[in-house]
């Protein structure tokens, strides 16, 4: 398959693109600084462009079955988050393009206790991330009244860090996972796993999923 990865540079973007061209798959790499290109495989086709710019997304995503989204704002920048995914949108309206984001945790609902989400559950967020889990909130709800472009959004556990790929974890969907002991964790190697494996069968279209390990 022909896969665009925006944000390819950063650390779910870098790793979905391993995991892509260790499968075969002919992969578009995109980043913003032509300087990080220098970071990823050799296999993938490098193009420096920006999900912030709706010309870049319908050029650089031209021909692809997937858009893979997987960018982050800097600190103090987060609602661009939602700028973002909305120029993603508009770029592949109509394109038959399949555009698939790696998102965040913020609006799962943490289990036993009665909705409330992991935004407003400081046992699992930490105050220094409020900003950003509350745009990947909006970030959801951006997609969730899109009905023109076949998306798809993976919210990410809890924790999410680098690790080891293991080739395994549970799905689910808006619920947050947690193990016995209320840990709730995925390695960044297996989550570009589960991305590349809804790449290649397509489970949740128009909806959010979620992993763990």
């Amino acid at each position: 398959m022909r896969i665009t990865i925006f944000g390819a540079a950063g650390n779910v973007g870098s790793r979905v693109v391993a995991e892509a061209l260790a499968r075969g798959h002919d992969v578009t790499a995109v980043v913003r600084d032509q300087a990080r290109a220098d970071a990823l495989p050799g296999a993938a086709a490098v193009r420096v462009g920006d999900a912030r710019n709706a010309d870049d997304v319908s050029a650089l995503s031209a021909g692809a079955d997937v858009v893979v989204a997987a960018t982050r704002p800097v600190p103090g920048r987060e609602r661009e988050l939602v700028e973002t995914t909305q120029t993603l949108l508009a770029g592949l309206t109509d394109s038959g393009t399949r555009l698939l984001i790696s998102g965040g945790a913020g609006s799962l609902t943490v289990p036993g206790t009665d909705g409330l989400t992991v935004v407003d559950d400081p046992d699992y967020l930490s105050p220094a991330y409020r900003d950003l889990a509350q745009a990947c909130v909006d970030q959801l709800e951006t997609c969730r009244g899109e009905t023109r472009v076949d998306w798809a959004y993976l919210s990410p556990p809890a924790l999410l860090e680098p690790g080891e790929r293991t080739g395994h974890y549970r799905l689910g969907t808006d619920e947050l996972l947690v193990d016995e002991q209320g840990a709730s964790r995925i390695s960044m190697e297996d989550l570009a796993v589960a991305l590349v494996d809804e790449i290649e069968r397509p489970r949740h279209r128009g909806r959010r999923f979620t992993v763990a390990s």
